[in-house]
């Protein structure tokens, strides 16, 4: 060995997978272990890895993806072959549509016997491929910090998604002589967006000219808002235009919910944005993939309406409605580069659209004044609209709100505010797969402790991820579950009723379940609340008290009464039936 050089440090695969990790700062990571991947767990014990198990896979992965979502910041999990790779699919399909960044370890099979019936051995790259940005194999165990920093770079870069790094049991248990400076990573690549881009400067100086010339333009934005980090510019750059501002379930929070320019949401279900739309000379979309809920079924924006569409991703543009104009770029810098380019025309434009502005908080100013005795009714059993109601006056500006998948996205998307601009409402409108809920609130917990933590999940969603109550008790995790509980599958339910008529109802009932004594003999706490009178105390409870808190919530059963708004795909309400 030459006079000088540091010695090879010989340890195994899951140890240099544990030291990259570290190196890229990553945690918190939430797995289930099997013997493929037994070297990296005793690494991870040995190096302080903060690590996590958790009951169910899919869980580890919503919980990843929350944290990211929040954060900004890469999730991670981890799954042994077979089935504990396969379960993994559902919240990968997730992050995958939602534009998350997460790098994923899987272990797999032993190289050498691979193909001789090895226990849980299964095709599960070929299964695992279609559900993630790229699957990243390590074949040779030198290649570990190389290929770690691949998956880093991959799951930050571009339109952000998850990585599978699939590690095979032989590489995994192997050992390698590494060098110290093997160990390191890219800070670009810790947390989204790694890489900024903008279009050409041509594209951007005629979005701007489109922008100054529109008498009635709108923004919408999407959930690409956030993934930039741009909450704050595209506020900014709203105010600074009287540009008002309507969004997706995922965009929510690229304005706050109470600034005067805010327009809600716009889609299947709206408050005054629909209407706006189509008014509008300019459509301006930002970060939105004008994706089924969004257009109400590519019905919004109309088919004559002039539309400017800024995306990262340009296979997004035409897929539903052909732009006049496309911007391929990063939001919060193409959207820095056209306040820059109007900025002298700036005071202007806004003195010119004051109007206008004024028209749309008018707007919403008289929807809020007619859906006042939603949000403070006193209808038993409790109404959701009454939920909303207490969130928005009791959740603080800094709270977040967790929702899991169907109804309960679609109620608080329309009814909940955001108070500032940010990630304040965290959906799982990726794949809007029911189960979010509960592991979604433990990611937020550890994304933002101190911060109040609420989480919005059905019966049946609740059902599905009972055993990480465990996960979070174990953890210690601070945060308030309610459980809309309908005693059904409650989205299915309502459109069975109005597709079909009353009585119609097939496999969509669920037994009578009182999940605040659930919640107890699991050992967290629980409240049932069946007056909308004790709503309000039963939250503050929860936002003060330490550890995890359930609040069952005794909702309608009547179908009629169980969705936001007419879905666009169903027959007629009958007579009497009403929406909130």
């Amino acid at each position: 060995m030459p006079t000088g050089e540091m010695p090879l440090n010989e340890m195994t695969g899951g140890e240099a997978l544990a030291r990259m990790f570290l190196a890229f700062h990553g945690g918190p990571m939430f797995g289930m272990g099997g013997f493929q991947l037994l070297p990296f767990y005793d690494a991870a014990r040995r190096l302080n890895v903060d690590h996590h198990l958790i009951n169910d896979e899919r869980a580890a992965v919503f919980a990843a993806d929350a944290y990211a979502k929040i954060t900004g910041r890469v999730g991670l999990a981890d799954a042994t072959l077979g089935p504990g790779a396969t379960n993994l699919v559902t919240g990968l399909v997730e992050a995958l549509n939602a534009g998350t960044p997460m790098v994923v370890l899987v272990g797999d099979s032993h190289r050498g016997h691979s193909w001789k019936n090895m226990t849980q051995e299964s095709r599960q790259i070929d299964i695992l491929r279609p559900a993630c940005k790229e699957v990243i194999r390590v074949e040779q165990i030198e290649r570990i910090p190389e290929l770690m920093r691949r998956a880093f770079r991959v799951a930050t870069s571009g339109r952000p998604g998850p990585v599978v790094v699939d590690v095979p049991e032989d590489i995994c248990h192997a050992t390698h002589g590494f060098e110290p400076d093997d160990f390191v990573g890219d800070p670009a690549t810790e947390s989204i967006p790694a890489i900024r881009c903008r279009p050409d400067a041509a594209s951007t100086e005629k979005a701007a000219s489109l922008l100054a010339a529109a008498q009635r333009p709108i923004l919408l934005a999407g959930g690409g808002v956030h993934l930039s980090q741009a909450a704050d510019i595209v506020a900014g750059f709203a105010q600074a235009l009287n540009l008002p501002v309507a969004h997706t379930l995922t965009g929510k929070g690229a304005i706050a919910c109470t600034d005067p320019l805010s327009a809600g949401l716009f889609g299947r279900y709206d408050r005054i944005a629909n209407d706006l739309i189509a008014e509008a000379d300019l459509v301006f979309v930002v970060g939105c993939k004008l994706g089924e809920i969004a257009t109400k079924r590519f019905t919004v924006p109309p088919k004559s309406a002039r539309i400017v569409h800024l995306d990262l991703l340009p296979e997004e543009f035409g897929r539903t409605t052909e732009p006049e104009l496309a911007l391929w770029g990063d939001v919060g810098a193409t959207i820095d580069e056209l306040s820059k380019i109007l900025a002298p025309q700036q005071a202007a434009i806004q003195q010119r659209q004051i109007p206008y502005a004024a028209d749309v908080a008018r707007r919403m100013a008289a929807w809020k004044a007619g859906v006042v005795d939603k949000y403070t009714s006193e209808e038993v059993p409790i109404s959701m609209a009454r939920l909303m109601g207490e969130l928005n006056q009791r959740l603080p500006a800094d709270g977040i709100l967790v929702a899991d998948g169907g109804f309960a996205a679609h109620w608080s998307g329309l009814l909940f505010d955001t108070k500032r601009p940010g990630r304040g409402f965290v959906p799982d409108r990726g794949f809007a797969s029911i189960g979010y809920g509960l592991p979604g609130a433990m990611g937020a917990a550890l994304a933002a402790p101190g911060r109040p933590v609420v989480s919005l999940t059905g019966d049946g969603g609740f059902n599905m991820m009972l055993g990480e109550l465990e996960t979070a008790r174990r953890l210690g995790l601070s945060f308030t579950v309610v459980v809309v509980n309908n005693a059904a599958s409650g989205y299915v339910k309502a459109l069975q009723h109005l597709m079909y008529g009353a009585g119609a109802y097939h496999a969509s009932d669920l037994a009578e379940t009182n999940y605040a004594k659930v919640a107890e003999a699991m050992g967290v706490r629980g409240i049932r609340v069946e007056q909308p009178g004790d709503l309000g105390a039963a939250l503050e409870a929860g936002f003060a008290g330490k550890g995890p808190t359930v609040i069952d919530l005794v909702v309608t059963r009547d179908p009629a009464k169980m969705l936001p708004g007419v879905d666009n795909r169903t027959a007629t309400i009958r007579k009497g039936d009403r929406i909130a």
